[in-house]
């Protein structure tokens, strides 16, 4: 063996106050790693549960699952960007282009959804999903509070006169997606909002005190004045919102319609909730970094799309 491997493999022990021949011992027990090991392929090929007999159903299922992992992916790129107080230009739109390409890959693969299952089956197995929303997607969540200032999150109707120095709590009562399930007036929730505040809540605001002042939007205002003028920055910055905020969203929108439209009818959501004024972006002007907008594209955020 190479005398300086052994050396630094010693080195390696030695720093944590392990014995290295009890490591090395251990190596004489182990096997050689294998693709199905190291992927886990049997236990990832036995996460699809269905609830129903429609073939179809799998494929919602594992679509859903692909995308979870693939929002886990985007949640890892944005933690190096919160924990990197040095961060460079170049590394800043790296990472922004990295997490771009994996919502440029969701949104496509909406196809998956709209054109690749029955309308009647999926209409049948819908209903034993009740009351379970898309909107119950906790990591989409923590990547739009990892994204830019919660400000920016709050239902339109309170934006413009919501106190941003507001506690948490408050700010997370009038968080854009809480109109799916919640009525203003009465402050009255349905179960499946209840359901998901009563896990995730308290996770939720822990995770914001973070990311408040550690987003993509504040890290990018922290930057020297030349990073924020980077053109190459800027447009990574500009593409992420807009492929998260119009494109993703309107490719959901529109799988949404083509099961739920029927007939010139609007089916509600399995959640109950409003998801046409929900989800379309014309309504929330959801919009993360609101300052590389000009305030022409602003207005028309959302509309002749």
């Amino acid at each position: 063996m190479n005398s300086k491997i052994t050396d630094q493999i010693k080195a390696k022990f030695d720093a944590i106050d392990q014995d290295v021949d009890a490591h090395l011992e251990g190596l004489l027990h182990s096997k050689p790693i294998n693709y199905w090991d190291y992927i886990q392929t049997d236990a990832l090929l036995n996460l699809q549960v269905q609830r129903t007999v429609f073939p179809d159903e799998l494929v919602f299922i594992m679509y859903h699952q692909v995308n979870e992992l693939l929002f886990k992916m985007v949640l890892s790129e944005m933690d190096q960007i919160a924990k990197n107080d040095t961060i460079d230009t170049e590394t800043f739109t790296t990472k922004i282009m990295r997490i771009s390409r994996y919502f440029d890959v969701l949104t496509s693969s909406f196809s998956i959804m709209k054109d690749g299952m029955d309308v009647e089956q999926y209409n049948k197995f819908r209903t034993t999903l009740t009351p379970a929303s898309g909107f119950q997607s906790a990591q989409y969540r923590k990547i739009e509070f990892a994204s830019t200032e919660l400000i920016n999150l709050i239902d339109k109707r309170f934006r413009d006169t919501f106190d941003k120095n507001s506690s948490y709590e408050n700010a997370f009562e009038h968080l854009y997606w809480q109109a799916a399930g919640k009525d203003y007036k009465t402050g009255k929730k349905t179960y499946t909002l209840s359901d998901f505040e009563g896990r995730y809540k308290d996770e939720f605001i822990r995770f914001t005190k973070f990311y408040q002042h550690n987003n993509l939007w504040s890290k990018f205002k922290g930057l020297p004045k030349a990073s924020q003028e980077n053109e190459d920055l800027i447009n990574a910055m500009r593409h992420y919102d807009y492929t998260v905020n119009i494109k993703w969203v309107m490719a959901h929108y529109n799988t949404a319609n083509h099961y739920l439209n029927i007939n010139g009818k609007t089916a509600e959501a399995t959640g109950g909730s409003e998801w046409v004024k929900y989800m379309h972006p014309k309504y929330q002007k959801r919009i993360f970094f609101p300052d590389l907008w000009t305030e022409k594209e602003i207005q028309e955020w959302g509309t002749n799309i």
